[in-house]
């Protein structure tokens, strides 16, 4: 048995202590926000949480989230408001096929936690690793600048 703190609740789940966040998220505690896209850590699709942290889920043991609080974009908003990214993307209207977007909102939602106003560079440098087919890039980071100003101004 494996005890992870996923989005505020506490899951005794009965996996092996290799398994993938990944999996234990989707399969065993039924989240299905997080999305599997390459299996190698290349391409963000399953960004979470951990300790405030963005990781990549698919190769993240859940050994390793033991004792920490995993944040799926389920528990990004936890108060039922939607999280400011996720009002910035709406109104810069990012997705297409949407797929990527939840890893690009836990991504940029790690920066703005860690720096309230990043530079285009530090956006561009955040944003980096999450890879969007649709190529919604310029949406993506314009979300991103209108999310932090937003915050900066609440």
């Amino acid at each position: 048995m494996v005890a992870l703190n996923i989005n505020g609740v506490r899951h005794e789940l009965d996996v092996q202590p290799e398994m993938p966040i990944l999996w234990a998220i989707r399969d065993v505690v039924g989240l299905t926000g997080t999305k599997f896209g390459c299996g190698v850590a290349q391409c963000g699709a399953c960004t979470v949480h951990l300790d405030g942290t963005a990781i990549r889920s698919c190769v993240t043991p859940v050994s390793f989230a033991v004792g920490k609080h995993v944040t799926t974009i389920e528990g990004l908003a936890p108060d039922g408001h939607a999280h400011p990214l996720q009002v910035a993307w709406v109104a810069e209207q990012v997705p297409q096929c949407g797929y990527c977007q939840s890893g690009q909102i836990m991504s940029a939602a790690a920066l703005i936690a860690k720096n309230p106003h990043p530079s285009d560079d530090e956006i561009a440098e955040a944003m980096s690793g999450n890879i969007c087919r649709c190529g919604c890039y310029e949406r993506i980071n314009n979300a991103v600048r209108s999310a932090a100003h937003a915050e900066a101004h609440a």
